[in-house]
C-alpha cells in the first residue's frame, strides 16, 4: 500500500508524462518535414491574386511549363508600370499570415501551406532550362515568393536551389519575411550555387510589422538574416512594401532604412504602398483580422484601391530623398504595381512592359 507520500509522487509523475506526451505530440505536428502535398492540377488551376486583367498578354512562346509549375505572370493593367515575370509555383499559402496579404484573395482565403511533390517541380524547370524559346532565349530569374513564402520550409527550398545550380542562365528569386533560422541551408552551398540565387526580404517598418505581420520574423531578424547571406556571397534585395502612412510615418521608415543599409548593401530596393484588391479584402474581414490597415484606401486604379495619389508621391520622394543620403542612386530604385503617370512624375526610370523589380 502506497504512503500519501508516494501517492502524491505518482500523481505527479503521471501529470508530467501526460504533459510531455502532449508536447511531443505539438512538435511532431508542427516539425513535419512537408504538411501537404497537391498536384500540379491544383497549382495549375489558381489563379494569382492580383491578376486583375482577365485575358493573358500574347507572347510568342510558350507561358507555361510543367502543368503551370512554371508560369508567364502577364496580367498586368495598362495603366500600371509594371511586365511579365515568371512564377515558380513549387508551393501555396504562408505561415505568416499577414494582415493585408494579397493571398488571402486566393483559395477562398486558405492561407495553410501546401507543397508540390519536387519531382514535379524539376520536371517543369528542366522543360524551362531545355527550351531554347523560353523566355525569347534571353536569362530569366524565376520568383518562388508569389504564391507562398520562399523560406517556409527550407529543407524543400534546399533542393530547389541546388536545382538551379545545375545550369548558369536562370536564377531563383528568394523571397520572404523569415529570419536566421531560415537561411542556414543557403551558407554553406557553392559559389556556382550563389550566382543562381537572388535572396530578397520583405522588410517593413517595426511599427507596422508589430500590428499586421505578427507572425512573421522580426524586421531586425529579418536584417540579419540578409546581412548573413550577403556576407556570404549572395546577391540581395529588399522590398519595403507596403508602406502605410501611420502615425509619424516619416520617422519609422527612416529607421528601417537606416537599419537596413548599416548592415546590407541591397543590389536593388523595391518601394511599394498599400494595395487593397476586392478579394483580399473581403477575406482578410471574413479572417477576422486587423483591418487598419484599409482605413487608408482612398484611389481606384487598375490594380485595385490605393492611397491618395498625392500622398503616394510624398511618400516616394521621401524614400527616395533618405536613399539618395545614403548614396543609393534611383538606377537601384524600382516601385512595385505603380501607375505609369505616378512613376513619370518621379523620374524614376522603368522599362514599360518589364518587371522591374525581378527582371535581369
Amino acid at each position: 500500500m502506497l504512503t500519501e507520500k508516494e501517492k502524491h509522487r505518482e500523481a505527479a509523475l503521471k501529470a508530467w508524462r501526460t504533459i510531455r506526451k502532449k508536447e511531443a505530440e505539438i512538435i511532431a505536428k508542427s516539425s513535419r518535414r512537408i504538411p501537404d502535398f497537391f498536384p500540379p492540377k491544383i497549382i495549375a488551376s489558381i489563379t494569382h491574386p492580383e491578376a486583375v486583367v482577365k485575358e493573358p498578354v500574347r507572347k510568342p512562346f510558350r507561358t507555361e511549363y510543367g502543368q503551370g509549375i512554371v508560369k508567364l505572370f502577364a496580367k498586368t493593367p495598362p495603366d500600371i508600370a509594371c511586365g511579365p515575370f515568371w512564377e515558380l509555383r513549387w508551393a501555396f499559402g504562408c505561415p505568416f499570415d499577414c494582415s493585408y496579404c494579397y493571398l488571402r484573395g486566393t483559395k477562398k482565403g486558405n492561407m495553410k501551406p501546401s507543397y508540390v511533390k519536387l519531382h514535379y517541380v524539376f520536371n517543369a524547370l528542366d522543360e524551362a532550362f531545355n527550351d531554347p524559346h523560353f523566355n525569347g532565349g534571353k536569362p530569366a530569374l524565376f520568383n518562388s515568393g508569389e504564391l507562398s513564402d520562399s523560406l517556409m520550409n527550407p529543407p524543400l527550398m534546399s533542393e530547389i536551389v541546388d536545382k538551379f545550380g545545375e545550369q548558369h542562365k536562370h536564377r531563383i528569386v528568394l523571397l520572404s519575411k523569415a529570419g536566421a533560422n531560415s537561411i542556414k541551408f543557403l551558407l554553406n552551398k557553392p559559389d556556382h550555387v550563389k550566382k543562381q540565387v537572388v535572396c530578397a526580404w520583405s522588410i517593413n517598418a517595426v511599427e507596422v510589422a508589430k500590428i499586421w505581420e505578427k507572425k512573421a520574423a522580426p524586421p531586425e531578424q529579418r536584417i540579419q538574416a540578409a546581412k548573413m547571406v550577403y556576407e556570404t556571397g549572395y546577391e540581395v534585395r529588399i522590398r519595403i512594401d507596403p508602406i502605410f502612412p501611420i502615425e509619424d510615418w516619416e520617422t519609422h521608415y527612416e529607421d528601417i532604412l537606416y537599419r537596413i543599409m548599416s548592415e546590407v548593401e541591397p543590389a536593388k530596393i523595391i518601394l511599394g504602398t498599400p494595395r487593397g484588391l476586392k478579394k483580399t479584402i473581403y477575406y482578410a474581414k471574413k479572417a477576422g483580422v486587423d483591418m487598419g490597415w484599409a482605413k487608408f484606401f482612398k484611389e481606384d486604379t487598375g490594380w485595385g484601391k490605393k492611397l491618395p495619389s498625392e500622398l503616394r508621391r510624398r511618400i516616394y520622394e521621401y524614400m527616395l530623398d533618405k536613399l539618395s543620403a545614403f548614396g543609393y542612386g534611383d538606377d537601384k530604385v524600382s516601385i512595385c504595381k505603380e501607375t505609369v503617370s505616378m512613376l513619370e512624375k518621379l523620374g524614376i526610370p522603368y522599362r514599360r512592359g518589364t518587371c522591374n523589380c525581378y527582371s535581369k
